[in-house]
């Protein structure tokens, strides 16, 4: 697993007005990052209006919407209206950066001696994941379409990518292949 800091983020929920469970009441936007689909809560500047959908920087640079990083958050502290944006932000981020993702298919290996990182993407078993291995030694797989195409009877290969994400950011996995792990809270933190 790749591990960095998010350059990147899209808009799941934009909150002018703060949350009602806030104290202390500041606008506030959750967000998703393109990179490592971290799950965080940012500040945005003063007078600046940062909309559903919308990509932002984040990252260490000077920023032009986001005055800080607030937290980073889990999925059970995102608004509902979060939550729904969510699938279509995570397949967004899976269009944009689909050479990511295609040579993940490509380059994926065994997690130990009994299980491969396929056999974990939802709706890919022993037969899928053996006609995937096949295909790519054939030949490396060139984009989603193509996976599609020549694994018969996949599901979706971009819908089996969101559906692993949401599975790893809900906290679900023993294995986290695309997203970074969820932090724990330590005992007493709310």
């Amino acid at each position: 697993m790749r591990i960095g800091m998010e350059e990147y983020a899209v808009v799941v929920d934009s909150l002018p007005y703060g949350k009602s469970t806030d104290a202390r009441r500041e606008p506030v936007a959750q967000v998703i990052g393109e990179d490592y689909f971290t799950l965080l809560e940012v500040t945005p500047k003063p007078d600046t209006t940062i909309s559903v959908g919308e990509r932002i920087y984040i990252g260490k640079g000077p920023r032009d919407k986001v005055d800080h990083i607030k937290s980073r958050i889990t999925y059970f502290d995102l608004t509902s209206s979060s939550r729904a944006e969510l699938e279509r932000a995570i397949k967004r981020i899976i269009t944009e950066k689909e050479p990511y993702f295609v040579s993940f298919f490509n380059k994926c290996g065994p997690i130990n001696i009994r299980m491969h990182q396929l056999e974990i993407l939802p709706g890919v078993g022993k037969k899928h994941m053996r006609d995937i291995l096949d295909e790519r030694e054939r030949k490396p797989f060139e984009s989603i379409a193509d996976i599609n195409k020549r694994v018969a009877l996949l599901p979706d290969a971009s819908k089996i990518i969101t559906d692993r994400v949401l599975e790893e950011l809900m906290g679900k996995s023993k294995y986290y292949l695309l997203t970074r792990p969820p932090f724990q809270k330590e005992e007493g933190q709310f």
